[in-house]
């Protein structure tokens, strides 16, 4: 047995496989790879890493079994689970992750390759664990795979507490305490018992308010596309000898080497090392953005930009596209039990459609590029993308009025 010190949990108890699995490679390697990316631009504490994250998931779904009396190898699988849940992690967390899944078809959560081979698969089959089971949990598969992945997972009542805590904001407390211990099933789906509408509720509103002001701040959306861009390119450059599988299994210490060491991505990886950042030329409303360009694919995106590029007249490498998905909401659909029935918090609860909507009017489409070029740029992309121009040129927005708060946090 070894007990951890952690910053959110206190003391985190670690035995059985969990404690043999803890320094396998596989899992040391995220003590390098930082829980929130770049977003370390933004809030400099902001410097907790995957590996504490693991431990502290592997800490809740210990309380998440102890509470619903599952025991035995049953309880084992889902604990190593807990534990190796982010392995599967690139360089910088999710912020490479559409760039590597492009390439190879996977995303962080299909570890079954991972799981299966070195010292990983060893210590599972040590303990009489498949590891093609463990890597079905990891995915959320099963009833016992909802604890690990899903709605209700231990993975976002961990994540949300811990980037809080670390970036000093105060919008992701939850009582992940209750959370867990209102954990049910009812006809094997994971549910929240009866009486614990506000309590799904707090979880809705915690990630509501996050991502506006951490997840999504500008400037972590402008550093994270200025990192695809040039992890785009160091993989393009045959002299880099770097595959997107190879990419997948650096930490962050490996990608940044690597970008600085390549020609092609020197600048890119220089602007970064000293948090000298393109800017918002662009910052358009979902409503004043044809639905072709948010439904566009990564090629329509590339050459939307270098049609950009040639109006203004400056470098391709100048101009960057960043067109998020639609808004979303899937922790609308956590189910709790209201007199009896399993119903989904987005049937049940009011807020629901008023965070959609603060969600809907938080989107955001940006063209970002060197401050010098940014006006120029901003025009060209109006032009080219067919954009309302109410609202999104990043020039011509008055500071104060109609902000919102991620103004304010930069």
């Amino acid at each position: 047995m070894k007990i951890i010190k952690d910053s959110v949990h206190d003391h985190i108890q670690v035995d059985g496989v969990a404690r043999d699995l803890l320094d396998t490679p596989a899992l040391q390697r995220l003590r390098n790879i930082r829980q929130l990316g770049t977003v370390s631009l933004v809030y400099p504490s902001a410097n907790h890493t995957r590996f504490e994250h693991s431990l502290g998931v592997y800490h809740l779904a210990g309380e998440a079994l102890e509470h619903l009396g599952v025991e035995g190898a049953r309880a084992e699988r889902v604990r190593a689970a807990a534990i190796l849940h982010d392995v599967g992690h690139g360089p910088f967390s999710h912020n490479l992750e559409s760039l590597t899944h492009r390439r190879t078809g996977r995303y962080h959560d299909d570890v079954h390759e991972l799981l299966a081979d070195g010292a990983v698969g060893d210590v599972l089959r040590d303990h009489d664990l498949e590891p093609a089971t463990v890597a079905d949990l990891v995915a959320g598969d099963g009833r016992f795979g909802q604890l690990v992945s899903g709605e209700l997972d231990v993975d976002r009542m961990d994540y949300l507490v811990r980037d809080a805590h670390h970036t000093g904001v105060p919008y992701g407390t939850i009582d992940h305490g209750r959370l867990v211990r209102e954990l049910a099933f009812a006809d094997g789906e994971l549910v929240l018992a009866e009486g614990n509408v506000q309590t799904a509720e707090s979880l809705l509103v915690a990630r509501a308010l996050m991502n506006p002001t951490v997840y999504s701040h500008s400037v972590a959306r402008i550093s994270k596309a200025m990192l695809r861009r040039a992890g785009e390119r160091l993989l393009e450059e045959p002299s880099a000898d770097v595959d997107a599988s190879t990419l997948q299994r650096m930490d962050d210490h490996d990608l940044i080497v690597a970008l600085r060491s390549c020609e092609s991505t020197a600048e890119l990886s220089r602007r970064l090392d000293q948090r000298d950042l393109f800017k918002r030329a662009v910052w358009a409303e979902i409503d004043d953005v044809p639905g072709g360009i948010i439904e566009a694919d990564h090629e329509s995106i590339r050459e939307f930009e270098r049609e950009i590029a040639d109006r203004a007249s400056v470098a391709p490498a100048h101009v960057v596209l960043d067109v998020p998905n639609r808004p979303s909401m899937t922790e609308s659909t956590t189910r709790v039990m209201v007199n009896g029935d399993i119903r989904r918090l987005g049937q049940q609860s009011p807020l629901v459609e008023a965070l959609r909507a603060a969600q809907y009017s938080q989107w955001r489409l940006g063209v970002y590029s060197p401050p010098v070029l940014r006006d120029r740029v901003g025009r060209a992309a109006v032009d080219v993308l067919g954009l309302s121009i109410d609202g999104a040129l990043v020039s011509e927005v008055r500071d104060g009025l109609d902000a919102t708060l991620d103004q304010f946090v930069d």
